[in-house]
């Protein structure tokens, strides 16, 4: 059996299975006391005290005693949280910045919302079952949020020549748009259905474009807070392919008549100053956590081996390529694509043969690649902390270890594991490392009458590659079938939630063992349309638990205005430049039910 709001499982191999009664007392109706006590767990994790797993389990686990301790839990229990109530103001549930006109440059203007839908493919939805739920938890998925050091020497911008949408012109604008939507969570006052407390906000990958220092210092400083000013190399002017005078990429500033132009896009005296000025982030209100993506990994999102001095000289170097062909950009792509040159060796000859075509730009070391050490090292930094928790669900032990991997605990219900699913071999497609699938095992086991939700960057389709990892070569690679197959195995797993595919997709899984549960892939904050996604668990109290997904748009408005270059403007401007991008797919929203859901699932 599952465990349910008042039972669970706790047991060890041959144990005979024992119900546990947990306490109710001081229990909301519609609101579950967890709920609201996990919100202020969360906070209290940022304080250093409140819940997390055992260091051993934070993916740092090294000897065999480690490994076989049971999960521990600290025993603080903070007062709970008063309850909110249900809000739907600034999700789709509410309005949608809706396209007017169907061809040309199109304007964005407050739409009508999306529906729910009730999806029954795992379990009933039995009637009376709103009036008897309770709020497990409640949390915020962002993701893919590509912040993007556009004038970095390493960008792939010239492939345009052969796909439209390798260059996208609304890039410039990234961290206007994050800090939009970091906007907007913070505005949020309940969970839409159950009013619980939001317990805290995770970014499932790709938090960077480009393995650059400086995109993973915006990154820190957008979700933490303080000023970022998305610049590099010359602070007094843009260097990058929108003022280069090339048609091929939209030139705001200038009277080039480029090909986005001739597509309807505007004219704007002083976006590029005003794209690269300072901005400011309130920083979340709640605590955040960071999962790690392929374009946080390696440079370019694809390629291994950090110590390739040549790349390493081009990205914080004074020579950029703009321009090639459309031959040349086709036999590149397709050779990028490929996977057959996963430390870059073809992408490097590549370069050297194109070194005269290369424009000048100004040198600048904060350009340069970051490790996976140097990624743990920042979120652990002080100076990122932010709401909490320390490190951001990554610890002393991680950093020891050299994993990215953890588990914390939400409430008393629920725990939050959190999976690196890219392959240090090389390439963006991802899969998982034995050890790391041994420790998911066991932390799923040890922690049996918990409710678990997983959280990476690849989605089950996306995890094929099986390249070994140069630094572990004995520690074979898994495909997301073979994770399938071990979540499929334990009845504690509720959902699966991912990013990296840029599309909002919801999968139904069933494992052999009888396990089920919901894999929730949400799109990128960089191409349209631009969501993040609440996530509540409730307890519907008739044999089924209920999974609501709820998509937000950021705080800026739909409308744009041309002549508002103010850092909210051009938020807005970010959304509308996404959607006339010209190659950009029309189908990530994904469809009704991949979008606002009740996902039904059995308790047992």
């Amino acid at each position: 059996m599952r465990p349910s709001a008042d039972t669970a499982d706790a047991f060890a191999p041959g144990e005979k299975r024992m119900p546990r009664t947990r306490s109710r007392t001081g229990q909301t109706p519609g609101v579950h006391r967890r709920s609201v006590l996990a919100a202020a767990t969360a906070v209290a994790v940022a304080g250093g005290t409140g819940y997390a797993l055992r260091p051993d389990e934070a993916g740092a686990a090294t000897d065999a005693a480690a490994t076989e301790r049971a999960a521990s839990l600290a025993s603080s229990r903070p007062a709970p949280a008063a309850p909110l109530a249900p809000c739907t103001r600034g999700t789709t549930l509410d309005s949608l910045a809706t396209p007017r006109g169907t061809a040309g440059y199109r304007r964005l203007a407050d739409g009508p919302g999306w529906r729910r839908v009730v999806r029954t493919a795992l379990a009933p939805a039995r009637a009376g079952r709103a009036g008897r739920r309770t709020a497990l938890a409640a949390f915020v998925q962002l993701t893919d949020l590509h912040l993007i050091d556009t004038q970095h020497p390493l960008r792939l911008e010239y492939l345009r020549a052969t796909d439209a949408h390798a260059w996208r012109p609304q890039e410039a604008l990234t961290v206007q748009g994050a800090i939009a939507m970091v906007e907007r969570i913070n505005a949020l006052r309940g969970a839409p259905v159950t009013g619980s407390p939001l317990h805290f906000a995770m970014t499932t990958g790709d938090n960077t474009d480009n393995n650059s220092r400086t995109e993973l210092e915006w990154f820190l400083t957008v979700m933490s807070g303080g000023r970022v000013t998305p610049n590099s190399g010359d602070p007094r002017h843009y260097e990058g392919v929108q003022n280069s005078g090339l048609t091929q990429y939209w030139q705001p500033d200038a009277a080039v008549r480029d090909a986005d132009k001739r597509l309807g896009f505007p004219h704007l005296d002083g976006f590029l100053a005003a794209a690269t000025r300072e901005a400011r982030s309130p920083g979340l209100d709640l605590p955040w956590y960071s999962t790690v993506g392929n374009h946080d990994a390696m440079p370019l999102g694809c390629f291994a081996g950090h110590g390739d001095s040549y790349l390493t000289e081009l990205a914080v170097g004074g020579r950029k390529l703009m321009e090639l062909s459309a031959a040349e950009a086709k036999a590149l792509q397709t050779a990028l694509r490929a996977a057959d040159d996963p430390e870059g060796a073809q992408y490097r000859e590549f370069l050297k043969a194109h070194t005269r075509a290369m424009r000048p730009v100004t040198p600048d070391e904060k350009r340069a690649p970051f490790t996976p050490a140097d990624y743990l090292k920042a979120h652990l930094d002080p100076a990122h902390l932010g709401p909490g928790p320390a490190g951001h669900g990554y610890s002393a032990a991680n950093a020891d270890a050299g994993t990215q991997y953890y588990g914390f605990r939400v409430s008393d219900d629920v725990i939050g594991i959190s999976l690196d699913t890219t392959d240090p071999g090389g390439h963006y497609q991802g899969s998982i490392g034995a050890a790391q699938l041994r420790w998911l095992e066991r932390t799923l086991t040890r922690n049996a009458d918990s409710w678990a939700v997983l959280f990476s960057h690849h989605t089950s389709t996306s995890m094929d590659n099986t390249r070994p990892d140069p630094a572990r070569p004995d520690d074979t690679r898994h495909t997301g079938a073979d994770l399938l197959a071990l979540l499929g195995r334990h009845r504690n797993v509720l959902a699966w939630v991912n990013g990296h595919v840029h599309r909002n997709v919801i999968t139904p899984h069933t494992g052999a063992d009888g396990g089920s549960f919901w894999e929730i892939s949400t799109a990128s904050h960089v191409d349209h349309p631009q969501l993040a996604r609440i996530i509540e668990l409730t307890d519907n109290k008739d044999g089924t638990l209920s999974l609501f997904t709820t998509l937000v748009e950021s705080a800026a408005p739909a409308r744009t205005d041309f002549t508002d270059l103010s850092q909210t403007g051009l938020a807005a401007l970010y959304r509308e430049l996404s959607l006339n991008a010209p190659g950009a797919s029309t189908v990530l929203g994904g469809g009704p039910a991949d979008r606002n859901t009740e996902l039904l699932l059995r308790k047992g």
